[in-house]
Parts: structure tokens; C-alpha cells; sequence
């Protein structure tokens, strides 16, 4: 193994803040705290969260999506049913969500269940999209395997031919809603030694414990 040089293991401490006490009795307004407070404080790409899904046999998958809405059943992402992702949470509905704030030196882990949102919710925000962007929910067959960029680019061709105003929402585009069970509360310390506050649904109840660094 090659010596790794001296650079890479140099470490930043943590010194942006501290998470002494539980501050709130439901995590989601916990959640909506951090979140306006990442907004607050300029963090690049707040909504930008990791997803993670897995296989029916525990094969697990991650890429970064975008939050669109925060409600208060929990957190709504858009994207093409049909994809790895959504293959994956057909077969097996559970996932974890990863909010990074390096601005902030906090982190947020939750892990629930998704499903499908309100078809006519899907309607409402897809109409909203830039025209590009919804030409881009047909052209593309996201996750399949294309033998080419110019493939691509002639199914964009297509379907701006195809809908020349108005652009209706693909069957297999929408809306998908995680559902909490469990947030991990992430504040970055001194040496290490970080704030990790937890909180576990219990029958439609929060539970909350705080975890060693």
C-alpha cells in the first residue's frame, strides 16, 4: 500500500456550533429549524440531499436528489418511477435521506418509508417546470442503458415536436413522499466529540435519546 501523504490527513475541527439539549418534542420542526437556518446562513444547495434506496435482497443504491417540498407527513422528492430508484422502492419501500450543511457543520439522517404522492400534486408542480425540463421527463429512459448522446438528443427532438405547447406530465414521472421514522440531529464539535441527537416514532409517537460521537 502507498504511503498516503501528509495533506490528506490533515483535519478541520469543528468550532460552528453545539447541541447540548433536545430543543424540540417532533423532529420535523427540528428539521425546519436546521433547514431555514442552512437557507439563513447562504448554504450552497440546501434541498440537495442524498438518497438511498435498496434492492428486495438489501442491495443498496445512493445519488443525490433534490427536496422540492417539506410537509408534514416528511419529505417530497420528484423523479421517473421508472428508474433504478424507483424500480428499487417498487420492490422495497424503505430509504434514508442524508442532509449535508458544511456551512453550518451539520448533517441530518433520516430513515423511513416512501411512496407514491396525490397524482394531481405530481400535475400541479410538473406544470411548473421550465419547458426543458419537462420535455427531459419523456426523452430521457432514465437509468437505461443508450448507445448514444446523439440517441438522446433525437428523443428530445421528438417529443418538442410531439408537444409542441403545452407539455403534459409522463405517467411514469411524479412525485414521492419519505416518511420518518428516525432523524439523527448531527452538530459538528471539537475534537470529535460531536452532538448527535436522535429521535424514534413509537406508534405515532417521537422518542428522543442523544448517542455517542
Amino acid at each position: 500500500m502507498k504511503e498516503i501523504k501528509k495533506k490528506h490527513l490533515e483535519r478541520t475541527d469543528f468550532l460552528k456550533g453545539e447541541l447540548k439539549d433536545v430543543q424540540f418534542d417532533d423532529p420535523m420542526k427540528m428539521f425546519s429549524t436546521w433547514y431555514q437556518e442552512a437557507h439563513e446562513k447562504n448554504c450552497p444547495e440546501p434541498h440537495a440531499v442524498v438518497l438511498t434506496t435498496a434492492t428486495l435482497d438489501a442491495k443498496p443504491s445512493s445519488r443525490i436528489v433534490y427536496m422540492r417540498e417539506l410537509v408534514e407527513e416528511g419529505f417530497v422528492i420528484y423523479t421517473n418511477y421508472l428508474s433504478r430508484k424507483g424500480s428499487e422502492i417498487t420492490e422495497n419501500p424503505n430509504a434514508a435521506l442524508l442532509f449535508y450543511w458544511d456551512c453550518c457543520e451539520r448533517q441530518v439522517r433520516i430513515e423511513g418509508t416512501i411512496e407514491k404522492i396525490d397524482p394531481l400534486i405530481s400535475d400541479d408542480y410538473f406544470d411548473a417546470r421550465p419547458r426543458m425540463s419537462q420535455i427531459g421527463a419523456w426523452a430521457s429512459e432514465q437509468s437505461q442503458q443508450i448507445p448514444d448522446r446523439q440517441s438522446l438528443e433525437d428523443r428530445v427532438a421528438y417529443f418538442e415536436e410531439k408537444f409542441p405547447t403545452k407539455v403534459p406530465r409522463p405517467p411514469h414521472w411524479g412525485g414521492l413522499l419519505v416518511k420518518p421514522v428516525y432523524f439523527e440531529f448531527w452538530q459538528g464539535r471539537l475534537g470529535r466529540l460531536h452532538d448527535r441527537i436522535c429521535y424514534q416514532n413509537n406508534d405515532k409517537t417521537w422518542s428522543n435519546f442523544r448517542i455517542a460521537p
